[in-house]
């Protein structure tokens, strides 16, 4: 039977990387998880992938929403917009050109798809702002 952490039973500083690039990257805390896929996610894809050098966050945030609306993984890149509102990487009107460039590139059908997730995280983002100045934080 494998070992359901690989990286982190042999470095747990490798886990402990993944997570807080995973927290850079979403924007919120990650605990530890169990399990294969959530090993190689975090060990991999966070501590590896998304810690090389050469691109910063927000390009590879670029990229990822180009390759989720060509495949039409909406609820997906509504993730990523949703961090990268929180973490302030792109505002309403880069997200809106984003969504008009893709339609030339991925299809108008998909390109409007977006735009109509890229609108319904911006109403989310603009009410949890407007919460959060209510309550005084």
């Amino acid at each position: 039977m494998s070992d359901p952490t690989p990286h982190a039973a042999s470095d747990p500083t490798v886990r402990e990387r993944g997570l807080a690039k995973m927290a850079e990257v979403y924007g919120w805390e990650f605990q530890d998880g169990p399990g294969d896929h959530f090993a190689v996610t975090a060990d991999h894809l966070f501590a590896d992938i998304w810690s090389r050098p050469g691109l910063s966050l927000r390009d590879r945030r670029l990229l990822l929403l180009g390759a989720l609306t060509a495949q039409g993984l909406f609820d997906v890149a509504g993730i990523q917009i949703g961090a990268a509102l929180k973490n302030g990487e792109l505002d309403d009107t880069a997200l809106r050109e984003i969504s008009l460039f893709l339609c030339h590139y991925v299809g108008w059908p998909a390109g409007t798809s977006l735009d109509h997730v890229i609108g319904a995280q911006l109403d989310q983002h603009a009410k949890a702002a407007k919460k959060a100045a209510q309550n005084g934080r």
